[in-house]
């Protein structure tokens, strides 16, 4: 089986505490050593990222090589002051500091998206209307094709994910990572105690 990443996107809702429920797979994607803990940190582009305790650990050991550095101060008290060791209840409810939801402006409504190692939760309204601005072709700097060409080319590969015209696309038939897609791994989960 391959190495598990996370994928898909859900629309939830905060309830008066500041939580909102992770889906049940994305939870399981998080779950190390039988332990369900993570981090939860502002990731880029007004969105908070939610890593695994192994990735955050890796991001620690880099950062600590550099923490004498005076042009990373400020990013270090920023990111370290606002990153939250924390877990899920029981129903698989994450709550969500007042400083993160007021630093990215969730108030209500979130979509919660899947994105290779880790989480992203956004506040409903950016996430939907930077999606209508991609798909639509509405902002320059995010072209689906131009970012889907650049995408593919980290790959080495500067043919994987091009149609047949030459151009960047997700439909590339018989080559690259869209055909023959490896099935997703299915989870199982011990309800006993709860």
């Amino acid at each position: 089986m391959g190495k598990f990443f996370f994928s898909g996107s859900i629309s939830a809702k905060l309830d008066e505490k500041g939580r909102c429920v992770l889906p049940q797979q994305m939870r399981f994607g998080l779950v190390e050593e039988g332990v369900l803990e993570f981090s939860l940190a502002l990731g880029l582009g007004g969105c908070l990222a939610i890593y695994r305790q192994s990735d955050i650990q890796k991001i620690v050991a880099k950062f600590q090589a550099k923490q004498h550095l005076g042009k990373y101060q400020k990013f270090f008290t920023l990111f370290f002051s606002t990153l939250h060791q924390t877990t899920c209840d029981k129903i698989g409810r994450v709550i969500i500091p007042q400083t993160l939801k007021k630093a990215v402006g969730i108030k209500t409504d979130v979509i919660i998206a899947g994105v290779l190692n880790k989480i992203e939760i956004w506040p409903k309204e950016r996430y939907e209307s930077q999606l209508e601005a991609v798909l639509n072709g509405q902002d320059s700097e995010m072209n689906l094709a131009k970012m889907t060409e650049e995408a593919f080319a980290l790959m080495g590969d500067d043919q994987v994910g091009k149609n047949e015209q030459g151009n960047a696309g997700f439909f590339a038939v018989g080559r690259g990572p869209c055909a023959n897609p490896a099935p997703m791994p299915e989870f199982s989960m011990d309800h006993e105690g709860e």
